[in-house]
């Protein structure tokens, strides 16, 4: 019975860790601040003990993270199976430029400054804005950005996604 308690725990844990990312906006996984690392590293600790309690045990340890695999394996299978669900946790892309002009609603929601698209669009090879025809924040974090000789994808990746309406 203590087991199962700290299964679900764990995947309580887990649901608001993953509620709390989506509502405070991705931070770039691919390359850590400091800060990011830091944050990360407090969260994990300070969860800790509402997953397992006092139990300090091997099992109580296993049964927690095998909790959280299990939880982790159904949300991905749930998100594939069902595109309102994904939507939902990852957001949708946000374009930043089409046809060389900035969009500049969906640089504030993606809070992505004009000096960081600028860095993007130059790792892509493109040195100016107007030479772009479309640069998209990709769920994953990706910027995208396909111009008249390029369609490239970078491996930077950047924060927050969030829904915009495929007007803008």
């Amino acid at each position: 019975m203590n087991y199962l308690i700290i299964a679900l725990k764990s995947i309580a844990v887990y649901a608001f860790i993953v509620a709390a990312i989506r509502l405070f906006g991705k931070k770039e996984l691919a390359q850590l601040s400091v800060i990011d690392l830091v944050f990360i590293l407090l969260i994990s600790n300070s969860v800790q003990n509402a997953m397992v309690g006092s139990d300090s045990s091997l099992q109580g340890g296993l049964i927690a993270a095998g909790a959280l695999f299990v939880t982790n394996f159904l949300l991905k299978k749930l998100m594939f199976n069902h595109e309102g669900v994904s939507r939902f946790i990852q957001g949708e892309p946000i374009m930043l430029i089409y046809n060389g002009k900035i969009k500049k609603n969906g640089l504030r929601i993606a809070e992505i400054s004009l000096e960081e698209l600028e860095a993007a669009i130059r790792e892509h090879g493109v040195s100016k804005i107007s030479e772009v025809d479309l640069a998209v924040l990709e769920v994953d974090g990706n910027i995208s950005v396909l111009s008249e000789s390029f369609a490239h994808r970078s491996s930077k990746k950047r924060k927050a996604h969030k829904v915009v309406s495929k007007n803008e």
